[in-house]
C-alpha cells in the first residue's frame, strides 16, 4: 500500500509534481492547513482524502475534518495530528497527543520542514510544504509505503514554482 502525504497548502496551488504521484497512491493524507476547501475538493478529485485541520483552518474545515485521528492501515496505527505552537517544541508536543495511543507512524505538518525519522518504534514523518517558498527550507511532498513494515520518503519538488 503507498500512500500520499501531503500538509501546509495554505490554499495555494499545489505544484503538478505531487498531484501526478497522487495518482499511483492508494489514498491520500493531508496533515491541516489547507486553509480552503477547494483544496480538499481538488485532492478528493484524485484519490479518498483523509485528514485533520489545521490552527490556520476555519470553521469550514473543521466541520470536515477532526485535530486528530488515528488511522488503521493492516496491522499498523498512524496517528495524525497537524500540530501546534512554536515549531521549537513541535515534536514534543506532538509526541504527547498520542503518549497513551500505540501508533506506529505520527504524521504531522505545521512547521513547513519535513521529517522522516523513526524515535523508538515510532517513526515520525512531517512532508513539509509543497509551495510554502518563505518559511521553508525546500518545497516537499511524502510517500508512506506500507509492506512488512511503515517507511516513508520526503520528495523535494523539483520546480515548485511551475509544477
Amino acid at each position: 500500500m503507498k500512500i500520499g502525504i501531503i500538509s501546509d497548502t495554505h490554499s495555494k496551488p499545489i505544484p503538478k509534481q505531487p498531484l501526478e504521484d497522487f495518482k499511483k497512491v492508494d489514498f491520500i493524507i493531508h496533515a491541516g492547513d489547507f486553509c480552503s476547501v477547494d483544496v480538499i475538493e481538488q485532492l478528493k478529485s484524485i484519490k479518498e482524502l483523509k485528514g485533520v485541520y489545521g490552527n490556520m483552518d476555519g470553521a469550514d474545515i473543521r466541520k470536515i475534518f477532526p485535530r486528530s485521528q488515528i488511522i488503521k492501515c493492516g496491522k499498523f496505527s498512524i496517528g495524525l495530528f497537524h500540530g501546534e505552537g512554536a515549531p521549537a517544541g513541535l515534536l514534543d508536543v506532538v509526541k504527547e497527543e498520542f503518549k497513551n495511543k500505540k501508533v506506529d507512524v505520527v504524521i504531522f505538518g505545521h512547521s513547513h520542514r519535513s521529517m522522516n525519522e523513526r524515535i523508538g518504534d515510532v517513526l515520525y514523518f512531517n512532508p513539509g510544504s509543497p509551495n510554502d517558498h518563505v518559511f521553508a527550507p525546500c518545497c516537499s511532498y511524502g510517500i508512506l509505503d506500507i509492506d512488512e513494515e511503515i517507511t516513508g520518503k520526503i520528495i523535494k519538488i523539483k520546480d515548485a514554482a511551475h509544477g
